[in-house]
């Protein structure tokens, strides 16, 4: 009965038991929730009222000042073929050359014209080029008449008398007749003017077109009185005389041309400039690459069965500069001559100066916010806060202000230090972007870390080399944009006017090397690309 009345109560007092407990309870939690809210209170403050990168303020503010970097120039230069077309160079000789030689020859080569009158008229036909290696062969056939006037020479006479007294007398009366023939004579001419040319190219901006003429007539007679006379014979000193001239005249003309020094003119003003770089979707300040020409040179012409083909290439000083520039670029009043060139090529030297306070908000950008590891594989995590670059000795040192957590936790505590990355910066040419290696980690506020557990302690190793695995400054965007903005600015080398296609590309562009003092670094980079110029017709002389 007592065992029954016992448990009545026991299941009587219940309620009052159970309220006991929780009122118990709640202020078990609720006093572990306000140690919690106050703790997290503290570390608030302590990151509010602290500055956050103090340490790394400290570290960089420790780092010896290096020396300025020096002001930095790149060579570029531009090979160009000018391929003149053999068909333009016909052409402009076709055009220029008289179509008639008119004239008359005072010296007769057979004394018994001696007292005649010969007077030549020849037309030529179209001009035409043949290449072969190193030597050019211009052609033209050769159509006229050759006319004859006038009386046989005495001699003549003299010769038929004698002739005569040897004869009876009807036959010598004949032959003797021969003296009196008052003659009026036509015969055609026909031949070839063959003109060999070895082309080079002088120190003061010329063509010297070294040309030698040859004429050929083919063999023909003329009946005078009986007497076989040769057309070539009477027809070529006339001719050859003529030819001669024209090419003397023709010779002087090329060689005083200055086609080949007002293009190059042309061209050497158009490099003389600054191109806009940087600033846009780069995250850059605006830059401005500055092309100084300084050099001018040429190979000796080479000719084929198609062109006649110049190869000059001209040597340019470049640099970046923060504003736009007007270089003074003189003209050179002589040409360089050379061996033979490597043609159709073109290379742009870009030395790039960024500063450090640019690539900092670079670094940032792609840092802050960002939690690590991004696998999600450690039992702590790591986010991001702040990021900047500085210059130490011969290696960089990038401070991460960072904040790490315990996954595990139930209140989410963590807490804040600085990681400071050392290492040497390379050049990943392949990917654009600026690597450090034999890197050295160092994290400050180490006691702040103690409030982690042991597992997350552990695994920070890991996750501060995961950040130096990324802590990476990625050139890419720049040199996306210096080459576009290179491709455009040569488009004004191109053209295709009166004749002249010009074709200049960039291809391709490449990071080949860095260098840094405290403020600023410094990038090189190359643009390759190609260049060439066709001529398919040329200016009237």
């Amino acid at each position: 009965m007592r065992r029954l009345i016992d448990q009545v109560l026991y299941y009587a007092t219940a309620p009052v038991r159970l309220f006991a407990t929780s009122r118990r309870f709640r202020r078990i939690v609720g006093g572990i929730i306000v140690v919690a809210v106050c703790f997290k209170a503290t570390l608030w403050a302590l990151d509010y009222f602290l500055p956050q990168d103090t340490d790394a303020k400290q570290a960089v503010a420790k780092l010896p000042q290096l020396p300025p970097l020096q002001p930095a120039t790149r060579s570029s230069y531009v090979i160009a073929p000018v391929a003149i077309a053999l068909t333009a160079i016909s052409q402009r000789l076709d055009s220029a050359a008289p179509r008639d030689l008119v004239g008359k020859n005072d010296n007769p080569v057979s004394g018994l014209l001696s007292k005649a009158d010969i007077g030549i008229t020849v037309g030529r036909g179209t001009v035409s080029v043949i290449g072969k290696p190193n030597e050019l062969t211009v052609t033209t056939p050769l159509n006229g008449n050759l006319k004859i006037t006038g009386q046989i020479a005495s001699q003549a006479g003299n010769l038929v008398g004698g002739i005569g007294g040897l004869l009876n007398g009807a036959l010598g009366k004949s032959v003797g007749q021969i003296t009196d023939k008052v003659l009026d004579q036509n015969a055609e001419v026909r031949g070839q003017v063959i003109v060999r040319s070895q082309p080079a190219i002088t120190a003061d901006w010329r063509l010297q077109p070294n040309l030698a003429a040859q004429v050929a007539l083919s063999d023909s007679a003329v009946s005078l009185a009986g007497i076989k006379l040769n057309v070539a014979g009477e027809a070529r000193p006339l001719i050859d005389q003529q030819v001669n001239d024209q090419i003397k005249n023709l010779e002087g003309r090329l060689r005083n041309d200055p086609f080949i020094e007002n293009a190059a003119r042309d061209q050497w003003t158009k490099m003389c400039r600054s191109i806009p770089l940087g600033g846009g979707d780069t995250g850059l300040p605006p830059l401005w690459l500055e092309m100084k020409p300084v050099r001018a040179a040429a190979a000796q012409p080479q000719v084929d069965a198609r062109n006649v083909t110049l190869t000059i290439g001209v040597q340019a000083e470049t640099r970046i500069v923060p504003t736009a520039t007007k270089p003074a670029c003189p003209f050179p009043a002589k040409l360089e001559l050379v061996p033979p060139m490597d043609n159709g090529k073109l290379a742009i030297g870009l030395p790039i100066d960024m500063p450090f306070t640019t690539l900092n908000k670079l670094l940032e950008a792609q840092l802050k916010g960002h939690v690590y590891p991004e696998d999600n594989s450690a039992p702590v995590e790591v986010e991001v806060r702040r990021a900047s670059l500085a210059a130490a000795g011969d290696r960089i040192l990038i401070a991460l202000r960072v904040k790490a957590r315990e996954k595990k936790s139930w209140f989410g505590f963590g807490a804040e230090a600085n990681i400071n990355i050392w290492g040497k910066p390379v050049l990943d040419q392949q990917n654009q972007i600026l690597r450090l290696t034999d890197i050295s980690l160092g994290v400050e506020s180490e006691a702040a870390f103690g409030l982690l557990g042991a597992a997350a302690k552990a695994a920070m190793p890991y996750l501060q080399q995961a950040l130096a695995d990324k802590a990476v400054i990625d050139l890419k965007p720049f040199a996306a944009d210096a080459l576009k903005k290179v491709g455009t600015t040569l488009k004004d080398f191109q053209k295709n006017e009166n004749g002249v296609q010009v074709d200049a590309a960039v291809d391709q562009l490449r990071l080949t090397g860095i260098a840094f003092d405290s403020t600023t670094l410094r990038v090189i980079a190359e643009a390759d690309g190609t260049a060439k110029i066709a001529v398919t017709k040329l200016p009237s002389m």
